[in-house]
């Protein structure tokens, strides 16, 4: 699809801001071909932000980069249980939001956007160690300490660093496709696509390898799914019983094996709309759907579109 404009990005980096916090939307969303983004990293003030970690930054710009911007990421930070952004910040971050720019959080920074009262009656999170001083700081915003990230349309929240990315690109399925994000995860080395009622955390009385073992059958999975899925087959191929299998499915994703199988499928349902020509009934038969009846009830059961629409929308700039 011809890139017509850039999106605008600001990453807002507060006094205390964390190092992996603030470099993940400055590089998942930085300028290049496969990515129609512009990023612009500011401060309180342009110039030197002290930052955690025993790093600092020297930001370019101030806060008139959230007038510009369409999206504005505000990384985590240290302390945020001590006391509210500057009043300038929170200021800026109302007046970005009545503009019409979505704001999200990364980890704690979950705190400065409960300062601005717009999380007020709505679900967030942040990492886990600080969600009970979310809750209590901000009792009027609806925590949950279970997920990894949480979309309330303008106002998005993420639990710790790792959760981020997949903020980011739950960000990215939305403005550019399946296959825009799944390209971008591809270049960062990560999972596709983690879904946000994902625990935070696995239990530490599951073993490690174990956990290993399940991501090998998903990856085993993704490249079967034009043919029969069963919870036995893929019990199988990770070695447990069906049971213990379906339990610790429903632990790595948010998502019991069958649900996570049926979403995959409609994923790549999504990125053959995206880049082929190929027809509805074609694509139902690639991704192991059957009929195209099969494909729109469950495309519009998880996505709440049609795929003819669904290719419209991402095919409309060509």
């Amino acid at each position: 699809m011809p890139v017509t404009r850039l999106h605008r990005v600001a990453v807002l980096v507060l006094e205390g801001a964390k190092p992996l916090d603030v470099g993940i939307p400055a590089q998942v969303f930085t300028t290049r071909a496969s990515m129609p983004y512009e990023v612009r990293v500011c401060g309180a003030a342009p110039g030197l932000v002290t930052g955690g970690d025993g790093l600092s930054y020297h930001v370019a710009h101030g806060l008139g980069a959230l007038e510009w911007a369409e999206i504005v990421f505000v990384p985590g930070y240290r302390f945020p249980d001590r006391e509210a952004p500057p009043r300038a910040v929170v200021d800026a971050l109302l007046a970005a939001h009545r503009r019409g720019a979505r704001l999200a959080a990364i980890s704690t920074g979950a705190f400065a956007l409960a300062s601005t009262g717009l999380l007020d009656g709505l679900r967030a999170t942040t990492h886990w160690h600080y969600t009970r001083s979310l809750a209590e700081r901000h009792p009027l915003v609806k925590v949950d300490e279970n997920v990894l990230f949480v979309d309330e349309g303008s106002v998005l929240t993420s639990a710790g660093a790792a959760s981020g990315i997949d903020l980011c690109l739950h960000i990215l399925r939305g403005d550019l496709g399946v296959a825009a994000s799944n390209h971008a995860a591809r270049r960062l080395v990560a999972a596709p696509y983690r879904s946000g009622g994902q625990a935070q955390y696995v239990p530490r009385s599951v073993p490690e390898p174990l956990g290993e073992r399940f991501a090998v059958t998903r990856e085993w999975a993704l490249h079967r799914l034009a043919g029969p899925l069963t919870l036995d087959a893929l019990a199988r191929h990770a070695g447990v019983s069906a049971r213990t299998f379906s339990r610790r499915f429903v632990e790595d994703t948010g998502y019991t094996p069958m649900q996570w199988v049926m979403r995959a499928r409609i994923d790549l349902a999504r990125e053959l709309l995206e880049r082929s020509e190929r027809s509805v009934e074609q694509i139902a038969d690639d991704v192991g759907l059957g009929t195209g009846a099969n494909l729109r009830l469950h495309f519009q059961r998880i996505l709440g579109t049609t795929p003819s629409d669904y290719r419209r929308t991402f095919t409309k700039g060509e």
